[in-house]
């Protein structure tokens, strides 16, 4: 038996890099797979995608930021796939400026899609969770949270927000059944990480940088990812809750 079969798995930002590499390994064990990403046609890429390999899988488009469109694809998908067993809140945006070069307006959109949008998510999702005494919640933070990243400062503030926050609600809902924990990336190679290096001027030397201070020799790949999040989806992780791993190649090594 697969780990996750009959399982409905709602995973955010779900036609990017790291989304879309988590849910296709969701789908390849057993998931019925929610692809939300406001991009409905990366998201409907990621989805044909797995049900072409045999999977179960539908693309939703939801905006984080908007309760309302929350709100509308939760219930889709619940009327659709059946109730939420997992939720990767993986949806991310930065901008990469020196904090006192960037505008209020940038921190107020970095906010709604970095913090404000995980909330969202978990207070649409929560109580279904806890009324079934049972629920897997893992957020993608970023290992800026743990140890700051220049140019990344209001980013990084709000994945440490993020960090706080999941320890908050695992003590919350822990006798609910329910279960958050936080996968922290390190630089990954995603359309993320190629904005981060067009934003440094020379992308080559800072991707060399990069290389060279991670211990394991290379920049994170998306499908390095996806073990990480279902170890903490997973009945394996079911005594573990308010816990934080890096999934980093060795860069940040925080105890």
């Amino acid at each position: 038996m697969q780990r996750f079969e009959s399982k409905t798995v709602v995973v955010t930002g779900g036609g990017g890099g790291i989304g879309g590499a988590t849910c296709r390994r969701f789908a390849r064990e057993g998931a019925k797979v929610a692809v939300y990403d406001m991009n409905l046609e990366a998201a409907e890429k990621v989805a044909a995608a797995i049900r072409a390999d045999g999977g179960q899988a539908q693309a939703f488009r939801c905006d984080i930021t908007d309760r309302a469109s929350v709100d509308q694809a939760v219930e889709a998908t619940q009327q659709n796939l059946g109730p939420i067993d997992v939720l990767v809140n993986n949806a991310g945006w930065d901008v990469f400026k020196p904090f006192t070069k960037t505008e209020p307006s940038q921190w107020d959109k970095l906010v709604a899609i970095n913090l404000t949008g995980a909330l969202h998510m978990h207070h649409a999702v929560l109580p279904g969770m806890a009324a079934r005494k049972a629920g897997r919640i893992v957020n993608i933070a970023s290992d800026a949270a743990r140890v700051g990243s220049s140019g990344e400062a209001v980013y990084a503030a709000c994945k440490g927000g993020l960090v706080a926050f999941s320890k908050t609600i695992a003590r919350e809902h822990a006798r609910h059944g329910v279960t958050v924990n936080v996968v922290c990336p390190g630089p990954t190679d995603t359309a993320l990480f190629a904005d981060y290096k067009e934003g440094a001027g020379n992308p080559e030397k800072l991707m060399e940088a990069f290389t060279r201070s991670i211990p394991l020799g290379r920049i994170g790949q998306p499908d390095d990812l996806p073990g990480a999040i279902l170890f903490f989806a997973s009945d394996d992780a079911s005594f573990v809750t308010g816990q934080v791993l890096s999934v980093s190649g060795g860069l940040t090594m925080n105890g």
